[in-house]
C-alpha cells in the first residue's frame, strides 16, 4: 500500500505542476501570450510535503495545492525588482549618507518614483531578458530621476543620460525631428548594451557602473595607475573624481531604499507588475495632438511616453511606432481608422536650398518669421545653412509623407548672421566689380548690385565703390591685409547705422 500511495503523490505532484504556468508576470487577457514572455521565471520553492514518520494518506487536491506554493508572480514591481538583485552590496559611509540625503526627502522620493512608473515595468523586463541584475533598473533614478526630457549642463540627455558622441556610437539618432537618446525603447536597449559592453571589459557591475559615469577609459587608466603602484583595483580603491565616487553608493542608497523601505522610514508608492504601455505601428505622418486626440490621452501623458519628439508632427518613416498607455492603444487604432476630417498632418519637411536669413525662408514657405522661429526652435541673428530641414505647413494638396531619408537625416544648421556696415572704397586703375570682390572677399554679384553696375563694369581709378564690411574685428583685420597685398587701396567709411547687409555667405556654423 506504501509503495503505491508514494507513486501517487509523485505522479500527482508531477502533473499539478506541469499544469501550472510558470510565466513570471501576468500578462492581460487581450494580450498574446509572447515567447520571451516566459523568461522571468518566478523561483519555485516546493517545501518538504512528506512529513517524517509513517506515510499519510493525501488526496489529489491537496497534492495540487503544496505543488503550487509561491508560484504566483508578485503583484508589486518593487517586489519583483528584489528578487533580481545581483550586483554585491557596497558598504560603507558614503553609502549611509545617500540613503539619509534620500530619506530626508520624501517628496522627491514620492515624484522619482511616480514618474517611474510610467518606464520602470519595461526596463526590468528587458534586463530580465539578458539576464542582468535588476538593480540597475533603479539606474535612472540617479542619472535622470527618471525625467526623459532631463539635459546636463555636459550635454548628455534623456532618462539614461547619453552624451551626444556616445548616441551616435549606440545609433541613437539625433536630428532636426527626434532625438532617440531621450526615447524610452531606444535609449533603454542602449543603456544596456552599453551596461553589458562595460561589464564585458572589466568583469566587475561597480567598475561598470562606474565606466558608465566616467568613461571606459578613464576606469581603464586608473586601475593601470594602480596595478603600476601595487595598489588595488576594485571600485573603493581607485582614484576617481568626487561625481564618480558618489555614483555607486547612490545606486546602492537608493537599492536599500527599495529592498526595505519601512527600516528606513521611506515610503514608495504601488507599482503593479503589468506594462504600463504599449507599441502602436505609425503608418502615415500624423500631428503629434491629433495623434494623442485619437488616443484619447492629454498632449503632455503622450510626450511623457515619446519624448524624443522634437516638433509637431510625428513622421512615419523616422519613428514607425508611438507608445501609449495600455488602454489606450486600441483606442488609437480604432479612431485612426476612423477618421475622416482630412490629412493626418498639417505640417511637412521643407529643405533650404541655398543659405539665407529666417525672414527669406518664412517668405517663401508663406509663414510669419515668429512662426517659423518658434515652431523650428530657431534663435534670433542666425542665418539657415542651404540644406537645413524645417518643418513648415503643409498643404491640403500634398498627398506624400516625408521621404525616410529626411526623416531619418534631417538637420537644422544654423550660421551667425553676419553684422555689416556700409563702406566705401577709391576704386584703382582697371579695377571692376569683380577685381573689387576678390580683394574683400565678395561675390561679384553683391558689389555690382550694391553699385547698380553690370558685375564686369570697369570703374574709373579714385571712383568711390560701396561696400559692406563685417563689423568684427576679424573681418576688419583680413580688410587691411586685402588692401597691403593690393598696394593699400584707400578706403573711406560712409559712417551709418550697423545694419545687416542682403544676404551673404554665411560664417562658421554655430555648435550645438
Amino acid at each position: 500500500m506504501r509503495p503505491l500511495l508514494f507513486a501517487t503523490l509523485a505522479t500527482l505532484l508531477w502533473l499539478s505542476g506541469c499544469a501550472t504556468p510558470l510565466a513570471y508576470k501576468p500578462i492581460a487577457a487581450s494580450a498574446p501570450v509572447k515567447p520571451t514572455e516566459s523568461a522571468a521565471i518566478a523561483e519555485l520553492v516546493v517545501p518538504a510535503v512528506i512529513p517524517a514518520g509513517p506515510l499519510q494518506s493525501i488526496t489529489a487536491s491537496d497534492a495540487a495545492s503544496l505543488a503550487v506554493v509561491q508560484l504566483e508572480p508578485p503583484a508589486d514591481l518593487w517586489e519583483r525588482i528584489r528578487r533580481g538583485f545581483a550586483i554585491p552590496n557596497l558598504e560603507s559611509d558614503l553609502v549611509r549618507q545617500q540613503e539619509q540625503w534620500y530619506v530626508s526627502r520624501p517628496d522627491y522620493i514620492q515624484r522619482m518614483t511616480e514618474r517611474s512608473r510610467k518606464y520602470l515595468f519595461h526596463i526590468v523586463e528587458e534586463l530580465e531578458l539578458r539576464n542582468m541584475p535588476t538593480e540597475l533598473a533603479l539606474l535612472p533614478f540617479i542619472e535622470s530621476a527618471f525625467n526623459p526630457q532631463a539635459v546636463s549642463s555636459a550635454r548628455a540627455a534623456g532618462m539614461w543620460q547619453f552624451m551626444p558622441a556616445t548616441g551616435n556610437y549606440f545609433e541613437l539618432k539625433q536630428n532636426v525631428f527626434r532625438d532617440d537618446r531621450r526615447d524610452v525603447l531606444a535609449s533603454t536597449r542602449a543603456a544596456l548594451d552599453y551596461l553589458q559592453k562595460l561589464y564585458g571589459m572589466f568583469g566587475d557591475w561597480h567598475l561598470a557602473l562606474a565606466a558608465y559615469n566616467w568613461g571606459e577609459g578613464s576606469v581603464g587608466r586608473a586601475i593601470t595607475r594602480n596595478k603600476k603602484s601595487g595598489l588595488g583595483i576594485t571600485y573603493v580603491d581607485l582614484n576617481m573624481p568626487n561625481e564618480t565616487r558618489f555614483y555607486v553608493p547612490k545606486l546602492q542608497a537608493v537599492k536599500n531604499i527599495v529592498a526595505n523601505p519601512e527600516s528606513l522610514g521611506a515610503e514608495l508608492p504601488l507599482i503593479k507588475n503589468h506594462p504600463y504601455f504599449q507599441s502602436v505601428t505609425v503608418t502615415r505622418d500624423i500631428d503629434v495632438e491629433l495623434a494623442a486626440r485619437l488616443a484619447d490621452v492629454s498632449v503632455d501623458a503622450f510626450k511623457a511616453l515619446n519624448p524624443s519628439m522634437k516638433r509637431p508632427v510625428i513622421l512615419a518613416a523616422g519613428t514607425p511606432e508611438i507608445l501609449l498607455p495600455w488602454d489606450n492603444a486600441k483606442v488609437f487604432q480604432r479612431n485612426f481608422e476612423a477618421y475622416t476630417e482630412g490629412q493626418y498632418a498639417s505640417w511637412t519637411a521643407w529643405s533650404a536650398p541655398v543659405t539665407m536669413s529666417v525672414s527669406e525662408a518664412a517668405r517663401r514657405v508663406g509663414m510669419k518669421e515668429t512662426d517659423l522661429r518658434t515652431v523650428n526652435t530657431i534663435p534670433p541673428r542666425m542665418l539657415i545653412k542651404a540644406g537645413s530641414v524645417l518643418i513648415v505647413p503643409r498643404s491640403a494638396k500634398m498627398q506624400n509623407d516625408v521621404a525616410s531619408h529626411v526623416a531619418d537625416n534631417g538637420q537644422l544648421k544654423l550660421a551667425p548672421e553676419r553684422v555689416t556696415r556700409r563702406t566705401t572704397v577709391k576704386a584703382r586703375k582697371h579695377d571692376t566689380a569683380a577685381s573689387i570682390a576678390r580683394r574683400f572677399r565678395l561675390s561679384p554679384g553683391q558689389v555690382a548690385n550694391w553699385n547698380r553696375v553690370g558685375a564686369s563694369n570697369a570703374f574709373k581709378a579714385g571712383q568711390p565703390v560701396v561696400v559692406y564690411l563685417p563689423v568684427r574685428t576679424g573681418a576688419r583685420s583680413r580688410t587691411r591685409v586685402g588692401a597691403k597685398r593690393h598696394h593699400r587701396a584707400s578706403m573711406t567709411h560712409t559712417v551709418k547705422p550697423a545694419t545687416r547687409a542682403p544676404f551673404k555667405r554665411a560664417s562658421k556654423p554655430m555648435r550645438r
